[in-house]
């Protein structure tokens, strides 16, 4: 089907048979002319997005609508055709699927490149699973859809993921300065990581509910490296074990065996508790993801359907963000009132000035080089 095909929509309706769809696109391909008066289905956990001219500028809750002037004011301000009597509106509908989608895995396709304290310039693969969900939807749509021109879930995966590989890249260089560090760390690395990106995902109408690291994986020479520094320790550990072997035995010499032994057991009766404490731990365990709707300004609960919070009067619906300095930008604005830039521009990638090399535009160090742009 051609892009300028039409077609006349009465009922629009969408479910998400393989549980697996992020954002759906009715028509798929073309334009719809939405009559007066047509059905919208909206089904729980999902959100219907009205996208006109290339935007997106109004969304509806769960529910059945009949679609009239009263019903989308701004939709039929934007487009100013009358609606009131039979002109039917070409745009297309986005249904944004709003529950968490989990174990989404984001990985470097190519090494990034890392300077080490210790080994020089080395390159790592790092692989790991985030869950995210959709918090603005109109926002959404607005920065995937129609500033990055990303249509369908596996453009979005990827972009997303190209994303954290680039914050993974900074957060290497700014934080580790070797890999022998990184063994004992995941966790807190997996913490850190996932703070820094919530800033980011925010900024495309996501909130990030958790991002776990699951391997950093070097070259085999590094590893090479690191066993053989592995089993120096182990050499460490047997020397010091050596040495309290021998003054044990002078301790025998001048006491009764029965006494060691009982110190001994004393001794590995307090070491014990801990040891199977730290053992049995569950550190993979993901925290339950909370579900209740917090208003972005005040941090107080609102419900799930306003479009205000009842407590500061901050508008919950956010159509656009200012792609340089993340504000919330106001209906129809061409500059942003917080950083003055025009909004209608992509910030445009970083060129690396030691290989060459294109990075995101917020990117600190370069993933081909390593370098710090």
């Amino acid at each position: 089907m051609g892009k300028d095909n039409v077609f006349f929509l009465e009922v629009i309706e969408w479910f998400d048979e393989s549980g697996k769809e992020l954002v759906h696109r009715i028509p798929e391909e073309g334009s719809g002319e939405i009559k007066w008066g047509a059905q919208l289905t909206v089904r729980e956990s999902q959100a219907a997005v009205f996208f006109y001219n290339g935007k997106a500028y109004d969304a509806f809750g769960p529910g059945r609508h009949t679609l009239k002037t009263a019903n989308i004011p701004l939709l039929t301000k934007i487009a100013s055709i009358p609606w009131g009597m039979t002109s039917p509106l070409r745009a297309e509908v986005y249904f944004a699927n709003m529950k968490v989608f989990p174990n989404l895995r984001w990985g470097t396709r190519d090494p990034v490149a890392f300077r080490d304290r210790e080994l020089g310039l080395i390159r790592l693969r790092a692989f790991g699973v985030f869950n995210i969900r959709i918090l603005q939807p109109v926002l959404f749509v607005n920065s995937l859809v129609g500033t990055q021109g990303i249509y369908s879930t596996e453009e979005i995966s990827d972009y997303l993921n190209r994303v954290i590989v680039s914050r993974f890249n900074d957060f290497m260089g700014e934080n580790i300065d070797t890999v022998f560090d990184l063994p004992a760390r995941y966790n807190e690395l997996s913490d850190e990581l996932k703070n820094l990106l919530a800033n980011d995902f925010t900024k495309f109408g996501l909130g990030l509910n958790d991002l776990y690291i699951n391997s950093i994986t070097p070259p085999p020479d590094v590893q090479k490296a690191i066993d053989d520094k592995s089993r120096l320790g182990v050499f460490d550990d047997i020397n010091k074990l050596l040495k309290m072997k021998a003054a044990m035995a002078l301790e025998t010499a001048s006491q009764t065996q029965g006494e060691a032994g009982a110190g001994l057991g004393m001794g590995m009766g307090f070491m014990m508790p801990s040891m199977l404490a730290g053992a049995f731990q569950d550190k993979t365990a993901p925290p339950s993801a909370s579900r209740e709707i917090l208003c972005p300004s005040c941090k107080q609960p609102v419900p799930g359907d306003a479009r205000f919070c009842p407590h500061c009067g901050q508008q919950l619906v956010i159509m656009k963000k200012c792609p340089y300095c993340g504000e919330d930008l106001p209906l129809n604005a061409k500059f942003c009132p917080s950083c003055g830039r025009p909004v209608d521009e992509k910030p445009e990638e970083k060129k690396c000035p030691h290989c060459g090399a294109m990075n995101l535009p917020n990117a600190t160090f370069c993933n081909r080089c390593g370098e710090k742009l």
